[in-house]
């Protein structure tokens, strides 16, 4: 956890896990989230259950992750607009590929972007990633926006879950003996981010299949 004096630094989590700080602050991934959007909606998906998730979610890729009365899955098609989800835009991939290169994972090529935007009053429980076919990749979850509080756990729900602040261009990298481990986001503070307003976006790339 020594910054880097010739740039950003790198904190380690648990073994497999990395926070990147500042790695992915380039202005042209929120435009890309715009033009994203404007395909594919965010909205507030439904657990299971039928309760609303109080995040607002959309995806891009070939596959995009899906909540419903009929449970968590991924799909190729977006159930609101009956389209396939946008493409992955290429630098996407390829901020994909390096965040997970420089946190030891090199290769990774996502499949799925989940895209959430979180404003005040919001939070993301703890939970597992699992819905995956593949859980050899990591998991590249980028921060945009208002800062957050991150949680990250062990791979055992009652193990001691650790709090870490995520800022603007913040990325998190997950895999190997951490790749199952819980994490979550708490309560999201009230604020004003120049470039996203009283929301923070977050972009998880994994390799569903």
């Amino acid at each position: 956890m020594q910054p880097d004096l010739f740039g950003p630094r790198d904190d380690i989590l648990a073994p497999g896990a990395m926070i990147l700080r500042g790695f992915a602050a380039q202005p042209e991934i929120l435009a890309e989230v715009t033009r994203i959007a404007a395909v594919s909606p965010f909205r507030h998906m439904q657990t299971p259950g039928g309760r609303p998730i109080g995040v607002e979610m959309t995806n891009c890729g070939a596959l995009g992750w899906v909540s419903d009365r009929g449970g968590y899955r991924y799909q190729a098609q977006d159930p609101l607009t009956g389209r396939p989800w946008p493409p992955m835009p290429a630098g996407f991939v390829a901020l994909a590929g390096a965040a997970a290169a420089r946190a030891g994972f090199p290769g990774f090529r996502p499949d799925a972007c989940l895209i959430n935007r979180y404003v005040p009053g919001v939070k993301m429980g703890l939970h597992q990633d699992r819905d995956e076919a593949d859980l050899g990749a990591p998991i590249v979850s980028v921060s945009l926006g208002l800062p957050a509080t991150f949680q990250f756990g062990g791979p055992e729900r009652r193990d001691p879950v650790a709090k870490h602040g995520l800022a603007h261009g913040d990325v998190v990298v997950w895999g190997g003996p951490a790749r199952l481990n819980w994490h979550g986001i708490l309560t999201l503070k009230p604020g004003e981010h120049p470039a996203t307003g009283a929301a923070r976006i977050n972009l998880t790339f994994r390799r569903a299949r």
